[in-house]
């Protein structure tokens, strides 16, 4: 028997380095044009034979270029 949901201990999610594009899109909280873009802008898209990864460290990066003050 399983314990109830509040007794179960919780996984931590492992941060990627490489995603897909609609997996970014998810993790970022936008649509996945704009994550394709932003992807592309940063240079941080790798295309292996069909698969194109992207890089996470490298748009997180690109992403703090943007930030307000």
């Amino acid at each position: 028997m399983k314990p109830p949901i509040k007794e179960r201990k919780k996984v931590d999610k492992i941060k990627k380095r490489f995603v897909r594009y609609r997996e970014g899109a998810e993790l970022y909280s936008m649509s996945e044009r704009k994550f394709m873009d932003l992807a592309k802008d940063a240079k941080a898209t790798y295309k292996i034979n069909q698969v194109v990864l992207v890089n996470c460290d490298i748009l997180e990066e690109y992403l703090e270029s943007f930030r307000i003050e």
